[in-house]
């Protein structure tokens, strides 16, 4: 009995101890992370004041040079591409397809519903991924001032009807209420996009013809399913969902005369779509400044330093998250290191799981090259050592071991055997021989070979005397065909000669009269 209870009572103790300990560990694990945590913010404190840098607003006369190709469209194809523009990436996607496979498949593709709808419009998609930059100045500046966007838009409007260029027109109408003008489709079915010079547009009239011109029509559809609400006090002067049902305002009115030849379907019209979402990560995304000073369209000498003190501003972040990745250390041998690329075209190609994902990751296939000729190792004769090469680092002894250079300034005649000998056939036969003799070892590479073991017989010469004979091949033109020869003719049957009669005859006393002769009465 009492040796039970001694082993109960040894047990207990056991098990308190490790309660114990268990109940200490997270503590210490917490003071150690915080400890951590110090140390990296002290190292990376300027960096994140650098990261957080404010975002620098574009200048109205910015935002009217950049609004003034696209200010006068109509206000439901305008909505869609604001918003559109804050995913430049999708318009390039989406640009491809069209350019592809058109319109089809479009409503199927996994794209903000803005994308969508302008891709139904395939000028717009495609002059929105021409001018990349400038879609992704726009995506930004509606990201951070769609009040200041809105009112430039007006600002433009004003200014080309002031000169008589924007008039209601066969193909939109103008409505004009408090100030404010809104631009609206007249025809039920479809919806035309507007081609004017943006340098004259705004300014005068044109010398010649209409200052805007009209294309085809594209068909109005329900993924025109926003809309501006133009005027003052709350809820108005913005983007807004539609649900192709009319708002209380005074603008609108073309979806009551588009509403019973438009097929409504739940793509786009949907209740998730009530608040009108934008990507704002597009202001992490870098700018071409060039391509954006050429927008001066309406207001001469404007520059766009804010684009760079933006770019900057990204660089500076990139770095920022780029050196907390890796840590107070350099890591950058650590192939465990995940950069968060968030590229969708590449992780929709990549398999992230495959065990092989990092074999040819920016590796150099071969440890040792195995495109050097073979390593020969040393005669059988012996192991003899090689002074020369043991030497090469010391300065005093590399002139024992190399007499020719010695002697190559004496004036002497210096004993080269190999060019002696290089007219002997046999002697050339000899060396050829114990050449083929020696053992010839390749050292085989363990590392992950992208093309075979046989990649190191790759012959660059001859693959590109292929390639080049395949491209001229290919961009020789094929023969013209000869037309085949026409059928000569069959020569036409000649009629037989018709038989003469033959002369009369005449007495054998009778001759022939003579002209200077008479005749005897």
């Amino acid at each position: 009995m009492r040796r039970t209870v001694f082993v109960l009572l040894i047990f207990s103790l056991i098990g308190i101890a490790q309660l114990k300990a268990a109940s200490g560990s997270p503590a210490a694990t917490t003071s150690l992370q915080e400890q951590d945590q110090s140390q990296d913010q002290e190292q990376y404190q300027d960096q994140g004041q650098d990261q957080n840098a404010p975002y620098e607003s574009f200048s109205p006369e910015q935002l009217d040079n950049l609004l003034s190709p696209v200010a006068l469209y109509p206000d439901p194809l305008l909505a869609q591409l604001l918003i559109a523009a804050t995913f430049p990436d999708q318009v390039e996607e989406a640009a491809r397809w069209v350019r592809g496979y058109g319109q089809s498949g479009v409503d199927d593709q996994n794209w903000d519903v803005s994308v969508k709808a302008v891709a139904h419009y395939p000028t717009v998609i495609a002059m929105m991924a021409d001018k990349i930059d400038w879609t992704t100045s726009l995506g930004q500046a509606y990201v951070n001032q769609s009040t200041d966007v809105s009112s430039s838009v007006q600002r433009l409007r004003h200014l080309a009807r002031n000169v008589g260029n924007l008039q209601t027109t066969p193909q939109q109408e103008v409505l004009i209420n408090d100030d404010y003008i809104a631009i609206d489709p007249v025809q039920p079915q479809f919806i035309y996009v507007p081609v004017y010079d943006p340098a004259i547009c705004y300014y005068r009239r044109p010398y010649y013809g209409p200052a805007i011109s009209f294309g085809v029509g594209f068909p109005i559809g329900a993924w025109l399913n926003l809309d501006f609400r133009w005027g003052r006090g709350p809820g108005y002067g913005g983007v807004y969902y539609t649900g192709w049902q009319r708002h209380d305002g005074w603008n609108g009115r073309w979806m009551e005369r588009s509403r019973s030849v438009v097929r409504i379907n739940n793509v786009y019209i949907n209740n998730r779509y009530n608040n009108v979402y934008v990507n704002r990560t597009v202001v992490n995304r870098r700018v071409n400044v060039e391509n954006i000073n050429r927008y001066n369209y309406v207001h001469k000498n404007v520059t766009y330093n804010n684009v760079q003190v933006n770019n900057n501003r990204v660089n500076r972040g990139n770095n920022f998250r780029g050196n907390d990745r890796r840590g107070p250390q350099d890591n950058r041998g650590n192939n465990n290191v995940n950069n968060n690329v968030n590229n969708k075209m590449l992780n929709r190609n990549i398999d992230h799981n495959n065990s092989r994902y990092n074999d040819f990751r920016g590796r150099d296939n071969n440890a040792q090259r195995n495109d050097r000729p073979p390593q020969v190792q040393q005669r059988s004769g012996g192991n003899q050592a090689r002074p020369d090469i043991q030497n090469r680092t010391n300065p005093q002894a590399q002139p024992q071991n190399r007499p020719d250079l010695q002697n190559r300034g004496n004036g002497r005649p210096q004993n080269h055997s190999d060019l002696q000998n290089r007219g002997n056939p046999q002697v050339q036969q000899q060396n050829r021989a114990t050449y083929q003799g020696r053992p010839q070892t390749v050292q085989q590479n363990q590392a992950p070979h992208t093309f075979g073991r046989s990649e190191g017989n790759f012959d660059s010469r001859a693959t590109s005397q292929r390639g080049q004979a395949s491209r001229e091949q290919a961009n020789r033109p094929a023969p013209v065909a000869r037309p085949a020869p026409t059928a000569r003719p069959a020569p036409v049957a000649r009629p037989a000669p018709v038989a003469r009669p033959a002369p009369a005859q005449r007495a054998p006393n009778q001759s022939a009269p003579h002209g200077g002769e008479r005749k005897k009465p």
